[in-house]
């Protein structure tokens, strides 16, 4: 008997094809559990080579708080349609436009959070239109571009994507990781990594669109310092992360949420992906952040 995938919908959600004003976008989205007063709804964005399954145990303990959670694929990401050879379609403005589209479409206003990349749409959205949001939580997520040490990893797999097939490209990432073998890259989700289900990894990797991962590769290696003009819009902010984080350093995000005058906060025993590496406690963080803007 095989085992159940670890990318399926928890109890009291659905995954579905969301309907925007900018196309189709893949979703799981989770109601506020019964017998609980609705307090609000989510829009969760994924990272870099991740997607709405790295929110998957987050759904849960945020609807035994009142929160309806909607986790989204970005355009060309996983399960959401996408060019596969125009990287004009992932420019950051698109991406921040399809992020106002799946708002509205889900029914604003909503808390907006964004991972790492997604956090970088998220920025970008908010500066853009902040008018349907309440609230913006950076998780992972820096004020400019990523750690040189990411940004030659972003390169060696742009540069693999010019000359290599998705299933290629799979296959030598895993060798490179595999010890055995005397590999010592980190794997195709070192950046924003996901859960642990390997065959599920490879499924979302095959999933995604090559155009997309150069563009938003491109583009976290680029991306400008955005904090100030982020600060003069009126929402409240929260900049969540692990304890350690090899993509921006700890002290880049503590220095961000100065300059934000955001909350801010540190998930113990987590890395870059506080949500899957620690998804309990992110997702009491995130509510009890939420809590506060209420009263």
């Amino acid at each position: 008997m095989s085992r159940p995938s670890t990318f399926a919908p928890p109890p009291g959600a659905r995954a579905y094809a969301l309907r925007t004003a900018r196309g189709e976008f893949a979703v799981v989205d989770a109601s506020v559990a019964a017998g609980v007063e609705p307090k609000g709804t989510v829009l969760l964005l994924p990272g870099f080579t991740g997607s709405k399954e790295d929110f998957i145990s987050t759904h849960e303990p945020l609807a035994a708080r009142g929160y309806r959670t909607v986790a989204v694929d970005g355009r060309g990401q996983f399960e959401s349609p996408g060019p596969r050879d125009d990287e004009s379609a992932y420019a950051q403005a698109e991406l921040a436009q399809d992020v106002l589209a799946q708002a509205a479409a889900v029914g604003t206003p909503v808390h907006l959070v964004g991972h790492s990349l997604g956090g970088q749409i998220a920025r970008a959205a908010v500066l853009l239109d902040h008018s349907p949001f309440l609230s913006l939580t950076l998780i992972s997520s820096g004020p400019a571009e990523i750690s040189e040490a990411q940004q030659q990893r972003a390169k060696l797999l742009r540069d693999a994507l010019a000359v290599m097939s998705m299933a290629d490209v799979w296959e030598a990432i895993q060798a490179m990781d595999d010890p055995q073998a005397g590999g010592d890259l980190d794997s195709v989700d070192a950046l924003d990594a996901g859960l642990d289900d390997h065959e599920d990894l490879r499924r979302r990797w095959m999933g995604n669109s090559p155009a997309q991962l150069v563009a938003t590769g491109r583009q976290l290696c680029s991306e400008p310092d955005r904090v100030a003009e982020l600060a003069a819009v009126p929402l409240p902010f929260h900049v969540l992360s692990g304890t350690e984080d090899g993509t921006w350093a700890v002290p880049l995000l503590d220095d961000m949420a100065v300059r934000l005058h955001a909350h801010r906060t540190v998930i113990a025993g987590a890395e870059h992906s506080p949500n899957t590496d620690r998804p309990l406690e992110t997702a009491r963080a995130l509510a009890d952040f939420w809590d506060t803007l209420a009263h």
